[in-house]
């Protein structure tokens, strides 16, 4: 039966969508519970995330408000983009009390009860002192419809059989005996005998009922010759995200359906005025937002004195704005706010205290999410930040030894040994082919032998230049090239040196979130629970989804706490990035010691907000007091006092920047090179010494010692008379020709 008249319903739906209002029915689904439905939501949630969708529930008052409150209390359900038609009685002052903390959105139903008329106000104080054991539901202002109805059919009954009682009291006592009921002398009516013998005195009391006319909590209480309710009226009313229960029409069995203008509470001039008034601001400890204020030993603070942080002076702002005093305590859990099934509110920490109105106002790090607007107000935000990666600060890569060659890569330095030698052996071909390269002194010479040949390209890289110069044409032409070679070379080693002996350079192994994706050597995590996990949890892009399952794979990398992210940072030597939000990172890579670094760009935009009651007052003047203060600065300076001006690492920051200067480190592979080469040319001179020694032992017919005791004391003394014995009586020609001879006797 209750099928066959819900599908007379939606064949009436379908009518009127299609003849009245061309809106196109898309999905029906017919469900068995509450769960059913808030999972078909779910589906359709995920396959139409962002359309409009109206939603009709033809179902109990029971299921419909389950349905409702499982709905507006779900964070990813309860949208905007639903409108919920309710064709049951279930818009009531309980339905009410429900969702209002959760801020129900776009809800149309229908209202029996007359919340306004005498009979209500005058049961409620009755129901509410009621004992809710005995007498489920009761002992709240609140009552649902059916309850409603129920002590309406008890009113009516006793009404009809008190009137009956007065009229005919032998019916009562011919038919009532003992608490039982007796038809035509026999004790019971048996309703399973067929046929069935009608009740003797049945016809009458229907009659008597027929004539209640009788003031209820549902409205007037009449009914017509066929036994239905008449003139009565069922109220049309919606529930929005910034008002209660508000009709929009009404309807009754006289008028049918009247539009009627909302009538919506209307806030008094006197409430809207905050000068002079004391509000309770709640807040919690988080630096640099809030923190304990340092005193010397013995000195006690009080009231707001005891605390400072930018959202001190943030308040301090604001009330100056405005003109008003404010009491700032600390939230008692500890919390900034989420759902909790324990809190009677639903919510913990600041955002579960503004609900429960124990706070007027929130102003801390509190961040603004589409499941906290469902419950409270948020100004415009104060301050904007992201998701942002924290990494170790890697260690400056100090130059090396031998930095002055970074200049040039390792290819280039040895092309250019390559080319070197290629070009000294191709001007000593070049010269020994040339005719103008050979002239006739004492004997045939050649200045460009192999030996001189790798000298003069040696200086000419070095730029030093040579003693000997090519004379021939191919001679020239290979010194000319290789000049232009060197200038170039030369040039540009000149020009990025500089930059590479004064600069210490940073490698950073990761600098975005792709980097992250892309590896797995450097673990990366989240808070736990926080908002920062549901966001890559839920996120589509494919970056963000690819390093949710990294995470999700490790749950290792989830973190109970801020604290403990930032200690794994410092102590994972680079093999770990906490994925957290920019202004807290900003605050510790300024604190000591100075080893975090933040990378990349924000991951997503969001912002913190000060936040009221739904529905406060308070609101509006805090929103034009934020957007006033940001406006003329005083934000912007706010930030800088607590983040940069009192940051820890300052000086090694501007030693950094400010360094020009070359130190040892820089250029002490020079002074390598040129102390090998001294010690080099001193053992070939030994080498070199010992070796000619050699040679003059045997000629002379001496030990080798006299020959390098003789060749030491010329080399001291200079003196040649004490050495002539020791010295050849004949030229010694070889063949490197005249210069071998002229030094000979030269030295003689």
């Amino acid at each position: 039966m209750f099928l066959f008249a819900g599908l007379l319903k939606l064949q009436h739906i379908f009518r009127l969508t299609t003849d009245n209002y061309k809106l196109e029915v898309r999905v029906v689904k017919r469900i068995a519970n509450a769960s059913d439905a808030n999972a078909f939501l779910h589906h359709l949630e995920s396959k139409e995330r962002e359309t409009l969708k109206y939603v009709v529930l033809d179902c109990s008052a029971d299921t419909a408000r389950t349905i409702i409150v499982n709905h507006v209390r779900d964070i990813y359900m309860g949208r905007r983009n639903y409108h919920f038609l309710l064709t049951s009685l279930v818009m009531d002052e309980y339905l009410n009390s429900q969702v209002l903390e959760f801020g129900a959105i776009n809800v149309t139903g229908f209202r029996i009860l007359q919340p306004l008329s005498p009979d209500f106000t005058s049961f409620v104080p009755a129901w509410r002192a009621l004992d809710p054991h005995r007498w489920p539901g009761a002992g709240t202002q609140y009552i649902s419809a059916e309850s409603a109805l129920m002590l309406d059919v008890a009113k009516v009954a006793l009404d009809a059989f008190g009137r009956l009682l007065r009229r005919n009291p032998d019916i009562f006592r011919n038919n009532f005996r003992r608490g039982e009921v007796y038809n035509n002398g026999s004790r019971g009516i048996d309703c399973r005998r067929a046929p069935v013998l009608p009740w003797e005195h049945g016809e009458r009391i229907a009659n008597i009922f027929k004539k209640t006319h009788i003031p209820g909590l549902t409205g007037n209480i009449s009914f017509d010759e066929l036994g239905y309710r008449s003139n009565f009226s069922i109220d049309v009313v919606e529930m929005t995200v910034n008002s209660e229960m508000v009709k929009i029409a009404e309807w009754s069995d006289k008028t049918n359906l009247t539009i009627v203008p909302p009538i919506r509470k209307r806030v008094p001039e006197s409430q809207v005025i905050l000068e002079n008034k004391t509000y309770i601001v709640t807040s919690i400890l988080e630096e640099p937002y809030l923190m304990h204020k340092k005193t010397e030993l013995g000195v006690q603070l009080e009231g707001n004195e005891r605390y400072e942080g930018y959202c001190k002076d943030l308040a301090d702002l604001i009330a100056e704005n405005l003109k008003f005093g404010y009491v700032l305590k600390l939230v008692n859990d500890s919390n900034y706010g989420g759902l909790d099934p324990n809190s009677p509110v639903g919510w913990n920490g600041m955002v579960g205290e503004l609900i429960a109105k124990e706070a007027d106002m929130a102003i801390a790090p509190l961040t603004i999410t589409s499941a906290r607007e469902r419950v409270i107000d948020f100004t415009k935000p104060f301050m904007s930040l992201g998701i942002s990666i924290m990494i170790k600060k890697p260690m400056k890569k100090k130059p090396g030894v031998f930095s002055f060659m970074n200049p040039l890569s390792k290819e280039i330095w040895m092309c250019i040994i390559f080319a070197y030698v290629g070009v000294s052996v191709v001007l000593f071909l070049v010269s020994r082919f040339s005719p103008r390269e050979w002239r006739i002194e004492e004997a045939l010479t050649n200045d460009f032998s192999l030996y001189n040949s790798l000298w003069f390209s040696l200086g000419a890289f070095m730029q030093q230049g040579c003693d000997i110069c090519p004379r021939s044409i191919g001679g020239r032409i290979v010194g000319s090239v290789w000049w232009f070679f060197t200038l170039i070379i030369i040039s540009s080693y000149t020009a990025n040196l500089a930059a590479f002996l004064t600069v210490e350079r940073m490698v950073t192994p990761i600098n975005s979130a792709d980097d992250l994706a892309k590896q797995t050597e450097v673990e990366y995590g989240t808070l736990r629970f926080s908002s920062t996990q549901e966001f890559f949890k839920r996120s589509k892009i494919t970056v963000y989804a690819r390093m949710w399952e990294f995470m999700n794979s490790r749950k290792h990398v989830f973190m109970s706490s801020y604290e403990e992210g930032i200690r794994r940072v410092r102590e994972s030597k680079g093999k770990y990035a906490f994925l957290m939000e920019s202004t807290k990172n900003d605050y510790i890579n300024e604190r000591q010691p100075c080893d975090t670094m933040k990378v990349g760009r924000n991951l997503d935009a969001k912002g913190y907000g000060v936040a009221t009651p739904l529905g406060s007052n308070l609101r509006d003047q805090l929103n034009l007091a934020v957007l006033s203060l940001k406006e003329k600065g005083d934000l912007a300076r706010l930030e800088n006092k607590w983040w940069y001006d009192r940051s820890e690492c300052r000086n090694g920051d501007t030693k950094e920047s400010s360094q020009n200067e070359l130190t040892l480190s820089n250029v002490a592979g020079c002074f390598y090179i040129l102390i090998g080469g001294l010690v080099l040319a001193m053992l070939v001179a030994l080498l070199e010494f010992c070796y000619k020694a050699r040679l003059e032992a045997v000629r002379s017919k001496m030990s080798i010692c006299e020959a390098m005791a003789s060749k030491v004391r010329l080399s001291i003394t200079g003196d040649t008379e004490r050495t002539r014995p020791f010295l050849p009586t004949e030229p010694l020609v070889s063949s490197e020709g005249l210069c071998e001879q002229v030094n000979y006797h030269t030295m003689v």
